[in-house]
């Protein structure tokens, strides 16, 4: 099963599903993804369903359904085994961003992790979980498909957040302080804390 998040409400995509309850079910090869989104954003439903076929399909179908943006981000440790956090858009977030030109996905982590919080001698320790979300942009929803990466690094320098990405803060968090972050963040980083 993937998972991929409206807001903080989750589109299943699946082979079988069990009862309709506080959820709806479409088939993946037909659905009007569009009026899924609204129905979503609009109502208290609480998930939806997409069923296909072949378990090994449903993510490659689902993505053909809307423009993809590819994008990559990093999940960062100190020496003292605390998370660096952004604070953007009134919400905790991990630093992340769109691939440009001919850059690697983990280059994409890194510049972004740079860029958005001031931190640099990062290094990619491994691959965590691909998420993905929908938003909307110019009036068109799209798919962010976002690769994360643990990364470690000794910086200890001042931490510089990107205003002009609308990032506010930047701060290592330990884990009681990600615990309460976690109550005013995205699902998809929930997933990943």
């Amino acid at each position: 099963m993937h998972t991929i998040y409206v807001g903080d409400k989750p589109i299943y995509l699946t082979t079988k599903v069990d009862k309709e309850t506080d959820f709806k079910v479409f088939l993946l090869k037909s659905v009007d993804l569009a009026k899924v989104i609204r129905m979503l954003n609009r109502t208290n439903l609480q998930a939806v369903y997409l069923v296909g076929k072949k378990e090994e399909k449903l993510l490659k179908q689902f993505l053909k359904k809307l423009p993809n943006v590819i994008a990559g981000g990093g999940k960062v440790y100190n020496d003292e085994g605390k998370v660096l956090f952004i604070y953007r858009n009134d919400k905790w977030d991990l630093p992340k961003g769109k691939v440009e030109g001919k850059e690697s996905i983990e280059e994409t982590s890194i510049r972004e992790v740079e860029e958005e919080t001031g931190v640099d001698g990062l290094k990619i320790t491994k691959a965590l979980q691909t998420t993905y979300h929908i938003f909307k942009r110019r009036g068109r929803y799209r798919i962010k498909i976002t690769y994360w990466f643990e990364m470690k690094t000794n910086y200890s320098g001042e931490l510089i957040p990107q205003e002009k990405e609308g990032i506010t803060k930047v701060k290592w968090l330990g884990k009681k302080k990600i615990k309460k972050a976690m109550t005013n963040s995205y699902a998809n980083i929930k997933l990943l804390v």
